[in-house]
């Protein structure tokens, strides 16, 4: 419960100390959640539908501020974590899991994911889900209807997300070559396998539905907006260039390395463990995760994130190798185990604390990184409270801030107003405004956020 609290506390302090500004990506995402409706939903505009109702929720309740923003990344965090260690104690032992997802979810990419005002956290979150529902139909002799119903909507809703059509394929694939989940499937009751058909018929005829009204959904759930099968390599080769950049930064949104150095350690040491008894289940899914990772990324590089799911499962496997052969070291001595607490402790705060640190500075101040998050919206939030806001891209995003506050977003010059602040430095403005003060934000670089001018009173006016 402690340390519970202390992941929750971390989760929603962080983020606001690290990520304070927002990437173009957050833009975008809380733009398409703020325009969603009933009659777009109906018109077939189901990619990840319930993250963009809870963005629009959010920021409707708490007005548009980063941290609105986010909050869904938050939430959807709070409850990847809990079903990581959930699903990582249904195959490991306690300890084994307990530490294991200690160092998942105060990895850097995991807090980056959960910092950010993206959907990006769902490739992550409903494999997740799945796996977990998957292993408490596995683990019992008569599983419950109940978690073959919840793992059928999960699958259901799941689809709507870019590439988990695949996953849901790869999860058949899997099972039908799984001799030992084969068997546990054909022995399942018939009402959870008739439910769980009958969901999937359902999910299938929805987003069937959603195709025909706009088919342009197809290469989002499939491939990516922008695909070119000629980079598909080129992507994987981006995608996976922060994982291994340990000794240089490498420019883009994933702050580098990705994983650190003793983790990817501790990984490999699984991976390797898991060749003894590779045909078992859990052993074979990390590694048919990493390839299914692999595909995806040539798709779209910032999927490289999934990589969190299959290193978490490496991560437990290396940690019970580590403890299995201390322990077999001595079997009869008590002391030995108790002795093992100090340079576990060691080598776990040796590998929490720089990675705490990193992701708190690393997305403050590495310029490759930093440079992608813009603080436009805090600084206007603090400074600009009634009058115009001239804004020079973005108009949608900014728009949403007339809901909340007395500021009137324009991006025309055809009506003046008493006071106008520009989201940019102006250009060829005429004489009937004056400066008045320019608010900055603390990048390094283009750091003059507004500029606020009054209009000038001409005699005879």
């Amino acid at each position: 419960m402690v340390l519970g609290f202390v992941f929750a506390f971390l989760l929603i302090l962080l983020p606001m100390v690290a990520q304070r500004g927002l990437s173009q990506e957050e833009i975008n995402s809380a733009t398409t959640s703020f325009k969603l409706s009933a009659s777009n939903i109906l018109e077939g505009n189901l990619i990840d539908l319930p993250y963009h109702i809870l963005q629009k929720i959010s920021i409707l309740f708490l007005g548009l501020t980063p941290f609105a923003v986010k909050l869904p990344s938050i939430v959807f965090g709070l409850v990847l974590g809990f079903l990581l260690i959930l699903l990582l104690n249904r195959w490991f032992k306690s300890n084994v899991s307990l530490l294991a997802s200690c160092l998942v979810v105060l990895s850097t990419p995991f807090l980056f994911l959960a910092g950010s005002g993206t959907p990006l956290i769902m490739l992550v979150f409903w494999p997740t889900l799945l796996l977990w529902l998957g292993s408490k139909i596995q683990g019992e002799k008569r599983p419950k209807p109940l978690y073959c119903f919840v793992f059928a909507l999960a699958m259901l809703i799941s689809v709507f997300t870019p590439y988990m059509l695949y996953f849901a394929a790869f999860c058949i694939i899997f099972v039908l070559c799984q001799p030992h989940l084969r068997f546990i499937v054909k022995d399942l009751p018939k009402l959870p396998l008739v439910i769980t058909l009958l969901f999937l018929v359902g999910g299938f005829t929805v987003l069937g539905i959603g195709i025909f009204h706009r088919p342009e959904i197809i290469p989002e759930l499939l491939l990516s907006k922008d695909f070119d099968p000629n980079y598909f390599f080129n992507n994987i080769s981006n995608g996976f260039a922060p994982v291994f950049s340990w000794h240089h930064s490498v420019e883009g949104v994933f702050l580098s390395p990705l994983i650190s150095l003793p983790i990817f350690a501790l990984a490999l040491i699984g991976l390797f463990s898991t060749t003894k008894g590779f045909f078992a289940s859990r052993n074979s899914i990390a590694s048919l995760l990493l390839i299914f990772c692999l595909i995806i990324t040539g798709f779209n590089s910032d999927a490289v994130v999934f990589l969190i799911l299959p290193c978490s499962i490496l991560i437990a496997h290396g940690i019970k190798y580590l403890l299995e052969k201390w322990y077999g070291l001595f079997p009869e001595n008590p002391y030995a185990r108790i002795s093992a607490l100090l340079p576990l402790v060691i080598l776990f705060g040796l590998i929490i604390i720089p990675g705490l640190l990193q992701y708190t500075y690393g997305y403050r101040y590495n310029p490759g990184v930093a440079e992608r998050f813009s603080y436009k919206l805090s600084v206007i939030n603090e400074n600009v409270k009634d009058g115009s806001l001239f804004v020079f891209d973005n108009y949608d995003f900014y728009k949403i801030l007339e809901r909340s506050t007395n500021i009137h977003v324009i991006n025309s010059l055809e009506e003046k107003f008493d006071k106008m602040a520009f989201l940019g430095k102006p250009e060829d403005l005429d004489d009937g405004y004056q400066l008045v003060q320019i608010f900055t934000s603390p990048m390094r670089d283009n750091s003059d956020i507004i500029y606020l001018y009054t209009v000038i009173e001409k005699e005879g006016e």
